[in-house]
């Protein structure tokens, strides 16, 4: 893990974001609820839970889910820190202390937003309950990372 300084309350914002998010996970599958919180550049929490396919291949992390919001919104390169919680769905509430981490796939769509806002995103991690926040630069979690600019895409690596 780690040690960046934690922007004023930053991470238990997000935490706290992605808790709520969580909460609307569609996961009848896995039965394991994901809510993802990504914050922008001008303070705007953009929320993203996880939705699962019959079609499982179909199915969307919450980190995706958040990440393409602000796309959608023309924000892409506007994401400074995300923040991610799962765990567990169990009576209609999502349980566990457990610090869940983004997925391969979603540190990949993370570093394109990374890559096109030229900046190295803050990546929280907790469960669904419980005070552990892990706390990462997105490339702690993917260094060396493939993106746009491997593609020739005016964007900058990250410093």
């Amino acid at each position: 893990m780690n040690d960046i300084v934690d922007h004023g309350d930053e991470a238990a914002r997000l935490i706290a974001a992605a808790r709520a998010a969580a909460e609307h996970a569609h996961a009848p599958y896995s039965n394991f609820g994901v809510g993802a919180a990504v914050l922008l550049a001008d303070d705007t929490i953009v929320p993203g839970a996880n939705f699962e396919n019959a079609s499982y291949g179909l199915s969307l992390c919450a980190e995706t889910v958040a990440i393409a919001t602000a796309s959608a919104s023309g924000r892409l390169g506007d994401v400074v820190a995300i923040g991610v919680v799962g765990g567990m769905i169990r009576s209609g509430a999502i349980t566990g202390a457990d610090v869940v981490r983004p997925c391969g796939r979603c540190r990949q769509v993370i570093n394109e937003a990374a890559q096109i806002g030229g900046r190295d995103v803050r990546v929280y991690c907790a469960g669904a309950q419980g005070d552990a926040i892990a706390h990462y630069r997105l490339s702690d979690l993917l260094p060396d990372a493939f993106g746009p600019a491997d593609l020739g895409i005016g964007v900058n690596r990250p410093a």
